[in-house]
């Protein structure tokens, strides 16, 4: 049984295959499990794969990206999905994370930042290019109404509306205490990546982006009165 993080390359140009699969397999902590240059390929590879992480162009040869990234979030929702694309413009952007990507880079982005937002996408963070970003911000305040967000109730929840399993709020509870990936692993007798695939899903359950949202919103509902 291997720790590495798996990876999963959909990419019809053989100048980026060779480019995203070296960087892949140059990085010790990564697996790289294959590419697959169609979508027809790509569903193949990933019904007998189910990788970690799918990297994902959008200009595929018979159909779009946008296909496999709907495919894979609907059948496998603990995959993390991130768009290497060159298209830069709101349609492409907004579509993607709609249809379930969590992160979206340009096809220029350095292969050093290119391994780290893979690291990122990983443990519960959303990379995007700036130009990305701005994108969204742009769509975010375009539809966001202006009257003031309610803030939730410091009720306790209890029983079966608990939304965190035993494991993830003892994460949870070390995370609050600012311990890193690594301790928080070393203190459980598990691997960091076990540690960050628990805190994605502490994220996506908590409907947050970072260390300290989800600790305010476990806070607030009164998951973390044991620390």
């Amino acid at each position: 049984m291997t720790n590495k993080l798996s990876i999963m390359v959909v990419e019809d140009e053989p100048e980026f295959q060779r480019r995203f699969t070296d960087a892949v397999t140059r990085e010790d902590a990564f697996e790289l499990l294959g590419v697959a240059s169609t979508i027809a390929n790509a569903k193949t590879m990933i019904d007998e794969e189910q990788p970690d992480v799918m990297l994902v162009d959008l200009g595929m040869p018979d159909a779009s990206g946008i296909e496999i990234i709907k495919y894979c979030a609907e059948k496998y929702p603990d995959t993390d999905i991130m768009v290497i694309t060159v298209f830069d413009d709101e349609m492409h952007v907004v579509d993607s994370i709609e249809a379930g990507a969590t992160g979206y880079l340009l096809k220029d982005t350095p292969q050093e930042e290119f391994v780290d937002a893979i690291k990122t996408l990983n443990a519960g963070g959303s990379p995007v290019s700036p130009v990305v970003a701005r994108h969204v911000l742009e769509r975010f305040r375009a539809s966001k109404p202006r009257a003031a967000v309610p803030v939730k109730p410091a009720t306790p929840v209890e029983g079966p509306e608990v939304p965190l399993s035993a494991r993830e709020t003892q994460i949870l509870q070390l995370l609050a205490k600012g311990f890193s990936f690594n301790e928080i692993g070393e203190l459980l007798d598990i691997s960091p990546y076990t540690v960050a695939t628990h805190i994605k899903k502490i994220y996506r359950k908590l409907a947050v982006n970072s260390r300290g949202q989800a600790v305010y919103e476990a806070t607030q509902m009164g998951l973390l009165g044991a620390i």
